[in-house]
């Protein structure tokens, strides 16, 4: 008894284990592959009516006034269709497809409509919708027949539609992220240049008003009063005149700051260095230039590089209660380095209301860089990278 039960033990423990039961190929993932593959009928033909009529519609009526607004009013509904689709894609088929960025904001109805006429966006949609009404046929006959005749092979014939489907979806419905990144930037970069251009036309007006033009009418209404005097009291009309020549030098001066202000003498005559040790002798605390460059930038490089060293150098003297700084400048590759360090407490931040927020958006208008590191404590190291761009030569 005993070895009947070790040889049926034995062979219990020397049989090959049972195999494990088949897994259906007709999971959650291809059901779904199935129900987006047979509502393509449906969608396509839907898209393509709207892509056809929109863009007929539009396109014949622009000779009128009507023409316009409505093509635009349809790449407009194209991007609710689009995301639609993106929405049906990302549920039935799982493609992690992002929403593109929406429209840039503009001014009036005219800025309204050129933005809406050149969208990207709009317009891959509206050729989504153009070329899918065949495709979109193909695929409901194909699985569709599948699925009444052929259903052993049905999972294979979904996975490869669908494949094709994932395509055209990430192709045509995903939005070109650096593309687009890059016009937001852009959008974002010439609002920053054009606020910053009219603050600075703003300040050099208010300087010429309440500085120099208002030194020069006193000054007109003194030599007035002196010319009067001339005859009568000679000497009184001579102290109106030595007085009206203080007058003179000192609105003189004024117009030298101002003009330094737009852009420096030394700047065009001399260089970037030049122009640095100069603007660093003002500072009030010493400060060590270092110029290290083979030649000089554009114009306009240089002249943002030495406005950010004098900006950097002005939050130096009123802000960083140092004794010593320095100001390095150098080309690494194509980029124009710039780093002013300082002794000071440390502490500062972008948004401190030192100004060097707005500076950061003055850099990043030309696709420039400032990084800040300035522990408490100190010392405060700012860093600046800007686009280096060959001078051209002045023609002769």
């Amino acid at each position: 008894m005993s070895a009947d039960h070790d040889s049926a033990a034995g062979s219990a423990a020397t049989a090959p284990a049972a195999p494990a039961p088949p897994r259906t190929a007709y999971g959650k993932e291809t059901w779904k592959e199935i129900a987006f593959l047979l509502s393509n009928l449906l969608t396509t033909l839907a898209g393509f009516v709207y892509a056809t009529v929109s863009v007929l519609l539009g396109v014949g009526l622009s000779v009128t006034v009507v023409g316009l607004p409505l093509l635009a009013l349809g790449l407009g509904g194209a991007r609710l269709l689009g995301r639609s689709e993106r929405g049906r894609a990302r549920g039935l088929l799982g493609v992690a497809v992002r929403e593109p960025s929406p429209l840039p904001r503009r001014d009036g109805f005219f800025g309204w409509l050129w933005s809406a006429l050149k969208d990207p966006v709009a317009w891959r949609t509206q050729l989504y919708g153009l070329i899918r009404l065949p495709w979109g046929i193909v695929t409901f006959t194909v699985t569709l027949v599948s699925l009444l005749v052929l259903w052993p092979v049905l999972p294979f014939v979904s996975r490869l539609l669908a494949s094709a489907d994932r395509g055209m979806v990430r192709g045509l419905l995903s939005p070109s992220d650096e593309l687009e990144r890059r016009i937001a930037e852009l959008e974002s970069d010439r609002g920053v240049v054009v606020d910053t251009a009219a603050a600075d036309l703003r300040r050099i007006e208010r300087d010429l008003h309440d500085g120099a033009q208002a030194r020069l009418v006193a000054l007109a209404m003194g030599l007035g009063l002196a010319k009067e005097k001339l005859l009568n009291d000679p000497e009184a009309a001579a102290a109106m005149v030595d007085e009206a020549h203080g007058e003179v030098k000192l609105a003189l001066q004024e117009l030298r700051d101002l003009a330094r202000g737009i852009h420096p003498a030394v700047l065009t005559d001399r260089g970037l260095g030049a122009a640095l040790s100069s603007v660093s002798a003002r500072c009030t605390v010493p400060v060590r230039v270092d110029v290290d460059l083979a030649g000089r930038p554009a114009e306009a490089i240089e002249g943002i590089a030495y406005f950010t060293v004098s900006e950097l150098l002005q939050n130096v003297s009123k802000h960083a209660r140092a004794r010593s700084a320095s100001v390095e400048v150098w080309r690494a590759g194509d980029r124009l380095m710039i780093q002013v360090r300082d002794d000071g407490t440390g502490g500062a931040r972008l948004d401190g209301g030192t100004g060097l927020a707005g500076l950061a958006e003055r850099l990043g208008a030309v696709d420039g860089v400032l990084a800040l590191d300035s522990p408490a404590g100190g010392p405060t190291t700012v860093t600046a990278e800007l686009p280096w761009r060959d001078r051209v030569a002045a023609a002769r």
